[in-house]
């Protein structure tokens, strides 16, 4: 027989016990700080206002979708909610990407490491 190297087994349950007490207690804090709202979600509204307003521009053959876009249709489309839930994380994130997306710049997270 060949002995088991490593902790005792009550040695190796305790320190996993306290290990997801650990990550029960993080993800709680995380929880009770952000509620709904993804620490992220500032950049989740921006890329959905960006990537509605540049499929809307991708599809506009007139142009005249995207002038409407840049004069005012962004901010009307997210007061009438057709942001989506991306748009409530940040509704300001959101018109920002739309105006970014119909006006063809690129997006302000691209190429961006964090």
């Amino acid at each position: 027989m060949h002995r088991h190297e490593g902790p005792p087994r009550g040695k190796f349950a305790a320190g996993l016990a306290g290990a997801v007490v650990l990550a029960t207690t993080a993800a709680g804090v995380l929880i009770g700080q952000y509620d709904d709202r993804p620490p992220w979600g500032t950049d989740i509204a921006y890329e959905g206002g960006f990537v509605q307003a540049s499929r809307i521009r991708g599809y506009d053959v007139d142009g005249s979708r995207t002038r409407a876009l840049l004069d005012g249709e962004c901010a009307l489309m997210e007061r009438q909610g057709m942001g989506g839930a991306r748009a409530v994380h940040d509704p300001a994130a959101w018109v920002a990407g739309c105006l970014d997306g119909a006006a063809g710049r690129p997006s302000r997270n691209q190429g961006i490491v964090r």
